[in-house]
């Protein structure tokens, strides 16, 4: 054993500590081993360069000229390896520590990037073709293409996943008709809380701090609590480095890119460092830009210029982390904020200035933790405090004359303890216990929603098995929560304590005839409580121009939900397709009522708003189909396409719920290189139906059709490798209304962009 890394042991045991991890756990002490293995091609050449991570020690190296890798310092157990590399499909495969021979793997060249381990849909990582659930990941490739500050804009093209947008900045997505309050998005598996119960609080992430974004396409209650009826967006980091066996380094990398349309311009700067066990990485995300444009012919905007719609943000995070012979651990801070305006009508130039604008801060503190027991079981532990402010400021606050119209802030505490456990070859499993302690603060001038504390604690149980072609997947969990709202006269509630305990299932099996082929039946068992919003808002939502009045009487949703597909994963063909039913009892929505209140403004002129109200009925149900493909047709070439369809009924009415998507179909050829520097050239297109099945108050739009157009070259330049991209998206300028965006009534949908990036890979 390295005599650098023996005296990290006792830094490490004081961070488990943290966790409440007695050290007396540790196993008795093993003969140290290496995991070390060779990567090469299918015509047995060595693969230079590919990145092995083993997942759960979140540890990674780089293939050597001669396609070898070691990992020095290993305790006895089970692992999962993958490998990367671009230009290659990535591949995986478990290893068990002390190993009888060297580990092998061949690669075969492919543009396709599907991640073969998810670690989203079991808490522990798994072979995704495996798992029953309905799973899609966005990978580091496509993420870093993408410049989009809203995370629901990055995820939006995967099948069964779209946005209510508010413009360029903001996105709440929408997974199979759900979404809001009914979609939970986690940070490193820990759950995010934030308002984005309204649609102009989406997620508080930057999709350029993620590595990847696991998405689980459908209720995951039984792992995550509420909120999960909709499904489950999991942002995952990188690992934090280490220079174990290795030499100290230091590695910078960054982009810069500028939008035409609305004039953005942003910059990443990523740095990363370690020495011996100990690690560390930052990341810092700039971004500014302004109004955004549409086609002219409008002729609430003649020139175009959707007034009041610019933003800037600053984003970024810093984590730090030992690795050490049986433990690990890592400490994150996170910030996502800025200011965005929130355009609340028809766009007049003094929107600018004293129309609606949000101002939001969002920082939080992760901190993990992981301990070997024993070869066969891992004690993990994870803890986050988060603080989220949102303010709206309009007119006279705007300028800081008045106090902000809505002042919001949340405070929350969680944490999981997790024992993850193997079983002979074929069994694996979870247990867990998970705790959320919350304090919502109200301070604007609009009282908007009482003060209040939630509390939720959690049991569960997540098992997995695996024999010969079948695979079976069992979970149970149970929530004990409350909410405890104070008195407020503005909104005339009284002081009031709510319970909610529910029991959640699930249960899958997954046959697999081939290799590469999988038919897999899921069904799962789903709660979500009625959010604070939901069941005491009574006031004004400026940016969006509405009254929204809740709902005391509300009860838990409860959803049964049935999911059946069949996946093909090939390094010449990756594709899905899914059916699903989603019953939901007690659907909880919000619906205009064809009411209005007078609300009076700064200046004493009186403004009528839509009353908009959280309603229940007695039963929904939600069924459609996700379907996505992708073809390496030739070396050089690669065809895509995703289409999906939702259909979501008022059971009790016999009418169709509100705002659910309508169908789309997308499909992109892309050219690439396969030796050599990269390059390529994508041509897409976006056909939208239009949507026929309206609610009371929708809004109809029609159906259009838009094309984007891409491509980049890589070159050297400051002895650096260096890309170069262009992307122009609405190529033709199509004039359209986009039926997910809050704009849609008074403004179309951006005009023309077109998007330069300039990148150096961190080296």
């Amino acid at each position: 054993m390295s005599q650098n890394v023996r005296p990290i042991r006792t830094a490490i045991a004081t961070l488990a500590l943290l966790f409440a991890i007695p050290p007396a756990a540790h196993a008795a002490a093993a003969p140290r081993d290496s995991l070390a293995g060779v990567v090469s091609d299918t015509a047995a050449q060595p693969i230079d360069g590919a990145l092995v991570t083993v997942a759960e020690l979140q540890r990674s190296v780089h293939t050597d000229k001669a396609g070898h890798f070691a990992f020095a310092d290993v305790a006895p157990g089970r692992y999962t390896v993958i490998v990367a590399r671009i230009g290659f499909g990535t591949v995986s495969l478990r290893a068990v520590v002390p190993l009888d021979t060297p580990l092998a793997f061949t690669m075969h060249v492919s543009p396709l990037r599907l991640a073969p381990v998810t670690v989203t849909a079991t808490r522990a990582p798994s072979l995704a073709l495996h798992s029953p659930l309905p799973i899609s990941d966005v990978g580091p490739d496509r993420l870093d293409r993408d410049e989009s500050v809203s995370l629901g804009h990055a995820l939006d093209g995967l099948a069964g996943v779209r946005d209510i947008t508010t413009g360029q900045q903001v996105g709440s997505p929408v997974i199979r008709g759900l979404s809001g309050p009914s979609i939970l998005v986690l940070d490193g598996g820990l759950r995010l809380e934030d308002y984005s119960w309204s649609t102009e609080d989406g997620p508080s992430v930057d999709p350029k701090l993620a590595q990847s974004v696991e998405v689980i396409r459908g209720p995951m209650s039984v792992l995550y609590g509420s909120n999960a009826i909709g499904g489950v967006i999991n942002v995952l980091q990188g690992a934090v480095p280490d220079a174990i066996g290795s030499a100290s380094f230091t590695r910078v990398g960054g982009d810069l890119y500028t939008a035409t349309n609305n004039g953005e311009f942003g910059g990443i700067v990523n740095v990363e460092g370690a020495k011996d066990a100990f690690g560390w990485q930052a990341t810092l995300i700039g971004r500014t830009a302004g109004n955004f444009h549409t086609p002219t012919g409008n002729p609430q905007t003649p020139t175009g210029d959707i007034y009041d719609t610019g933003y800037y943000s600053v984003n970024g995070d810093v984590a730090v982390g030992l690795k050490g012979e049986d433990a690990s651990g890592s400490v994150r801070y996170t910030h996502y904020g800025g200011q965005f305006g929130l355009l609340d009508g028809p766009p007049v130039p003094d929107d600018n200035t004293s129309g609606p604008l949000r101002v939001l801060s969002d920082d939080r503190f992760q901190a993990t933790g992981n301990l070997n027991l024993s070869s066969t079981a891992r004690l993990e532990a994870k803890a986050q405090w988060q603080s989220h402010s949102l303010q709206e400021l309009v007119g006279d606050s705007r300028v800081g004359d008045d106090p902000p119209e809505i002042d919001l802030r949340l405070t929350t505490w969680t944490g999981d303890l997790l024992l993850h456990h193997v079983q002979g070859e074929w069994l694996t499993g979870t247990v867990g216990i998970s705790g959320m302690y919350q304090t919502n603060g109200t301070f604007g001038q609009d009282a908007l929603i009482p003060a209040a504390t939630t509390t939720d604690g959690a049991l569960y149980a997540f098992e997995q098995a695996t024999k010969g072609q079948w695979s079976f997947l069992v979970g149970v969990r149970g929530d004990a929560g409350q909410i405890k709202a104070q008195d407020n006269a503005d909104l005339g509630l009284s002081a009031q304590t709510r319970g909610a305990n529910a029991f959640t299932a699930d249960a899958g099996v997954v046959y697999r005839p081939l290799d590469h082929m999988a038919v897999s039946v899921n069904l799962g068992r789903a709660y979500r409580s009625p959010t604070l919003p939901e069941l005491y808002s009574n006031g004004e939502l400026p940016a969006e121009g509405i009254f929204v009045i809740g709902l005391p009487t509300a009860v838990p949703e409860v959803s049964l939900d049935l999911d059946a597909s069949i996946r093909w994963e090939t390094p010449k063909l990756q594709a899905g397709i899914s059916f699903y039913r989603n019953s939901v009892d007690n659907y909880l929505y919000l619906a205009a009522t064809g009411d209005s209140t007078p609300v009076t403004e700064d200046d004493g002129s009186v403004d009528t708003l839509a009353n908009y109200q959280y309603t229940q009925t007695s039963h929904a149900t939600l069924s459609g189909v996700d379907l996505s493909a992708e073809w390496a047709a030739m070396p050089m070439w690669t065809l895509r396409g995703r289409y999906d369809i939702v259909r979501g009924t008022n059971d009790a009415t016999g009418q169709p719920l509100p705002l659910m998507p309508p169908p789309r179909l997308d499909l992109s050829a892309e050219w690439h290189t396969v030796r050599g520097m990269p390059a390529f050239v994508m041509l897409g297109t976006h056909i939208f139906w239009e949507q026929t099945r309206l609610s009371e108050f929708d809004v109809p739009t029609a159906g259009y059709t838009l094309w984007e157009l891409g491509g980049g070259f890589g070159f050297h330049s400051w002895g650096r490798a260096m890309q170069f991209e262009v992307r122009m998206t609405n190529l033709f300028d199509k004039t359209y209304e986009d039926y997910l965006s809050r704009y849609k009534t008074f403004a179309y949908g951006p005009s023309r962009n077109v998007i330069f990036k300039l990148s150096m890979p961190m080296m």
